[in-house]
């Protein structure tokens, strides 16, 4: 292991990308800001209760296995993945419930159910899914667009499919129900783009689940982490926990060494940030030119919005509530015009309500269950409150509509609680503006025009992430992940 290299923030994609670093000989050493791995897969521990702080929705389940196959290791000797069915359950405020799955039999009763006529619709809907997760996740997901040649290249294919359309004007092209038109569009936020604006390749996520399913890591999705970090481990790779990097040291076209908050300083032969973007250019490379104007580009983007996330856990368990539900509110294009265009707090939200302890008890106390309630909020930049303020009072509302609709009576069975806001995520992970995940999913900041894998001036600098190519979510900064790596490899071997 004759070159070295250095992975910013332990993240699911500085964790894939180091692991298949280590993988191919280069001596990788990850180095990351907060107490324990996992960035957006960070947990708490809080009276018995085990509470990720992120990430929750596991797919694709190749892209994670591929890392422990490379070193032909596999990846149950460190994570037992768990199928969850429903994969969500979606709730109107008339009522009515809508069970999302892969089995087609489950899924055609539900569609006649809810949205009679509209099976041969939705049938067609999946045969474009289908073709856009060929062509932009299969093909395009893990090759790093560095140039404006390559997404020349990529275009026919965009074109064809339409990619200008958003996601929901794509949808409602299949099928006329309203309904149904929010379950086949609602995921684009959990990635942190608008169903309205979203590119309508993001329909790819459609045909991701049905064919590789939704899953949960027994113990919470911080154990897949944990898994990732003991395989890292196994094959040699090194980490630093609790100690910032505050600097990358520079020499005209290449980083020459890491500078952490203790004084720890080292030189590595190539540098790769898991960290925000903005964060990476604008702060950890505050003396280079070139990392200063490109901060300065990435700060006149469009960001994602940010969340409310209120975690419980109550007395009581509750099987009739899956794994996954999504309660909608009384609107939907008006509240994600709210949030991501006018930048105000409604007085109405839809709750991404999760709820492992069906699927896995041992993240709670024996007769208890563990939830999370979330809410997309405006990021820091369109909505500038105090959430000292605000966050008790949006918390009691958030918990008020879950009794209301669930758990009647939910605050007499909380045993323990707390929120974590925008500026939780701005000051815990650096998040430009409080975004939780990183620049906005729309077409013109997709591939060759998201943050590139490789930096155009900084010879050995390299990003992986939710802000490079292509995009947030675990398949996405995983598939960042494996972009990357090719790149260092080439670069370094």
């Amino acid at each position: 292991m004759s070159r070295s290299a250095c992975v910013i923030g332990a993240g699911f994609g500085g964790l894939a990308l180091a692991i298949r670093l280590q993988s191919a000989g280069i001596a990788t050493t990850i180095v990351e800001a907060r107490d324990k791995p996992g960035g957006r897969g960070y947990y708490w521990e809080r009276d018995g209760f085990t509470f990720d702080a992120g990430p929750t929705v596991i797919t694709d389940p190749p892209c994670l296995k591929e890392l422990w196959a490379l070193t032909g290791h596999d990846i149950s000797e460190d994570v037992d993945l768990m199928p969850v069915m429903p994969f969500y359950r979606l709730n109107w405020p008339d009522g009515v419930n809508f069970d999302y799955s892969n089995d087609d039999a489950g899924l055609k009763a539900e569609i006649d159910r809810v949205a009679p006529g509209d099976w041969e619709g939705y049938e067609q809907f999946l045969r474009y899914s289908a073709h856009v997760h060929d062509e932009g996740y299969v093909k395009l997901g893990t090759v790093p667009f560095l140039d404006f040649a390559s997404m020349l290249k990529a275009a026919p294919a965009l074109a064809k499919h339409q990619a200008w359309r958003s996601v929901y004007s794509m949808v409602s092209s299949f099928v006329k129900s309203e309904k149904l038109r929010e379950a086949l569009s609602f995921h684009t936020l959990l990635v942190g783009g608008n169903p309205m604006t979203t590119s309508a390749i993001y329909a790819l996520i459609h045909k991701l689940e049905k064919d590789g399913g939704v899953w949960w890591a027994r113990g919470g999705t911080n154990r897949l982490i944990a898994g990732m970090v003991r395989h890292f481990e196994r094959i040699g790779g090194t980490i630093r926990v609790h100690d910032p990097v505050v600097h990358l040291h520079s020499v005209g076209d290449r980083i020459t060494e890491v500078e952490t908050q203790s004084g720890w300083r080292q030189r590595f032969d190539a540098v790769a940030s898991n960290a925000d973007i903005v964060h990476s250019y604008r702060d950890l490379l505050s003396d280079n030119a070139a990392g200063q104007a490109r901060a300065k580009k990435l700060q006149r983007k469009r960001y994602s919005p940010s969340l409310f996330v209120v975690h419980f856990g109550v007395e009581g368990t509750w099987p009739g509530i899956p794994h996954h539900m999504i309660l909608f509110g009384p609107r939907y294009k008006g509240l994600l015009d709210d949030i991501y265009q006018h930048g105000v707090l409604p007085q109405d939200f839809s709750i991404y309500l999760h709820h492992p302890t069906v699927t896995d008890p041992s993240v709670a106390p024996p007769g208890k269950s563990t939830f999370y309630a979330l809410v997309p909020v405006a990021h820091m930049g369109k909505l500038p409150i105090d959430w000292e303020h605000v966050g008790p009072l949006l918390e009691k509302r958030i918990l008020d509509e879950v009794g209301r609709r669930l758990i009647p009576d939910i605050h007499d069975r909380i045993i323990t609680k707390f929120h974590y806001a925008p500026r939780d995520f701005a000051m815990d992970l650096n998040a430009h503006l409080g975004s939780a995940f990183s620049l906005e999913p729309i077409l013109t900041q997709s591939a060759y025009f998201r943050g590139h894998n490789r930096d155009d001036k900084l010879k050995n600098f390299y990003l992986v992430g939710a802000g490079t190519h292509p995009g947030a979510g675990i398949p996405g900064v995983v598939g960042s992940a494996k972009a990357t790596a090719g790149l260092m490899i080439e670069d370094l071997t």
